[in-house]
C-alpha cells in the first residue's frame, strides 16, 4: 500500500485551496521541485489499520457459528469499541491545550451529523449481521465487495466524484465479481442450508453493502462541510484528533441504536446462557467478543482515517482490499470450501483494485505533467517580461 497517495474529492479540495492559498505559498510553489509520488503517512497509517482489522468478519463468523444468535449484539460488536478512542483523544487535548481545546473540538453541525450516520451505519451493521448469519464468511465478503460499486455512485452523486476509464472498469470487475457466486444453483451454498435461508442471506449482505455505501460518501461531505475550519486553525487534513473524534461520535450513537435493540429483544438476559452453551467454551467466547470488537474499531478507525484524509471512494477501494484477506482467512481457520465461483469472484475483484491502483498513479502522472508545463510556462513568460526594455 505504499504506493497509494491520497486523492481527495472535489469538496474537499475545494476547501483545501480556500485554506491554503496565498502569495506566499504560490511563489514557494512556483520555485518546487517537480511533484513526485509521496504517499501520505495518515493514507498508508489508516490502511494498514484497516488491513488489521480484517480479523472482525472472521470473529462475528466464528460467533455464529459456534452457537452465538443475537442480532443486535453482534451487530453492537462492530462499533462498541469507541470508547478504546477517548484515551488517545484525551491525550490529543491534553497536548493542544495551549492553542485553546476549543480550536480542536468538533463543530455542533458535524457532531449532530456524526451522530444520525452512526446510527444508519448501526442498521447497516444489523443488516450485515443477518448475512453473515446466513452464509460462510468467504461469500459474505465476496458480497461485501459490491459496497464499493454503492460508495462510487453515491459519492459521483453526493461528493462530485468524477469517474476515469480505471476507476468506472474497477467499480464494474468489483461489481461482477460477487455476482458470479449467484451462477449456478447452490453456488457457495453449505451443505444442508436450505435455498430459501442462502438467498435471503445474499440479498441481505448486499443490502447491507448497499446501506454503507451510502454512509461513507455522507461522512465525507459532511467532514468538507462542517469539519474544516478558516484561518489560523485552518489544517488540510484536518488534525488526527477530529479523526477520532469523529469516529466516537458515530460509534456511540450506533451503540445506542444497537443497545435499545437489545433490550427490545430481550439480549443482555440471554448473554448468559449462550456464553455458557457456546460451542468453544465460555471463557473462549468472551475472548471473542473482545476481540471482534477491536478488530473492528481498528477497521472502522482505518476507514474513516482515508475518508477523512482522501476520499470515500479510497476507503470502499480498501474495504475491497479485505476480501482476499477474508478468503485466506475463511478457508484456514474455518476450513470453507474454496470452490470456482468463488476464485473467479476472487480475480475479477482483484483484478478491480488493480485496475484503480494503475489508473491512480496514471492520473497523478498526469497531473505532475501538467503542473510542470504550468511552471515551465510561467518561467518563460517572467523571463520574457524581466528582459522586456
Amino acid at each position: 500500500m505504499a504506493t497509494i497517495a491520497a486523492s481527495a474529492s472535489p469538496a474537499m479540495q475545494e476547501i483545501s485551496s480556500k485554506a491554503t492559498s496565498s502569495p506566499a505559498r504560490t511563489a514557494a510553489a512556483a520555485a518546487a521541485a517537480p511533484a513526485r509520488y509521496r504517499p501520505s503517512p495518515m493514507v498508508i497509517f489508516s490502511a494498514c489499520m484497516v488491513l488489521l482489522g480484517a480479523t472482525g468478519p472472521l470473529l462475528l463468523r466464528v460467533y455464529f457459528v459456534h452457537g452465538g444468535k443475537r442480532l443486535f449484539f453482534s451487530a453492537a460488536l462492530q462499533i462498541s469499541g469507541w470508547p478504546l478512542l477517548l484515551l488517545p483523544i484525551g491525550v490529543s487535548f491534553f497536548r493542544g491545550r495551549k492553542h485553546g481545546v476549543s480550536n480542536l473540538l468538533l463543530a455542533p453541525r458535524l457532531a449532530g451529523a456524526g451522530a444520525l450516520l452512526g446510527a444508519l451505519y448501526a442498521i447497516s451493521c444489523f443488516i450485515y449481521a443477518l448475512g453473515s448469519q446466513a452464509l460462510p464468511l468467504s461469500t459474505s465478503s465476496l458480497l461485501q465487495a459490491t459496497q464499493l460499486a454503492f460508495t462510487a455512485v453515491f459519492a459521483f452523486i453526493f461528493a462530485g466524484l468524477r469517474f476515469t476509464p480505471f476507476s468506472a472498469n474497477a467499480v464494474v470487475l468489483l461489481t461482477i465479481g460477487p455476482a458470479v457466486l449467484g451462477v449456478g444453483p447452490g453456488s457457495g451454498k453449505p451443505a444442508g442450508e436450505a435455498s430459501k435461508t442462502y438467498w435471503t442471506g445474499f440479498c441481505e449482505s448486499i443490502a447491507a453493502a448497499a446501506l454503507a455505501g451510502l454512509v461513507l460518501p455522507l461522512v465525507e461531505v459532511a467532514m468538507a462541510r462542517y469539519g474544516r475550519r478558516t484561518g489560523s486553525t485552518a489544517r488540510v487534513p484536518p488534525p488526527y484528533v477530529t479523526v477520532m473524534q469523529m469516529q466516537a461520535v458515530m460509534g456511540a450513537a450506533g451503540t445506542a441504536v444497537c443497545l435499545l435493540g437489545m433490550a427490545i429483544k430481550s439480549d443482555f438476559a440471554a448473554l448468559p446462557s449462550e456464553a455458557a452453551t457456546f460451542g468453544l467454551g465460555k471463557t473462549n467466547y468472551y475472548l471473542v467478543l473482545i476481540w471482534d470488537a477491536v478488530a473492528w474499531q481498528l477497521l472502522n478507525m482505518g476507514v474513516m482515517g482515508l475518508i477523512t484524509c482522501a476520499s470515500s471512494l479510497l476507503a470502499g477501494i480498501m474495504i475491497a482490499v479485505l476480501l482476499p484477506v477474508s478468503e485466506v482467512l475463511a478457508v484456514i481457520f474455518l476450513h470453507e470450501k474454496f470452490d470456482g465461483p468463488k476464485g473467479i469472484a476472487l480475480v475479477l475483484s482483484l483484478w478491480g483494485f488493480a485496475s484503480y491502483l494503475y489508473g491512480e498513479k496514471a492520473q497523478k502522472k498526469r497531473e505532475a505533467q501538467k503542473k510542470e508545463q504550468q511552471l515551465a510556462v510561467a518561467k518563460k513568460t517572467g523571463d520574457l517580461e524581466s528582459a522586456a526594455p
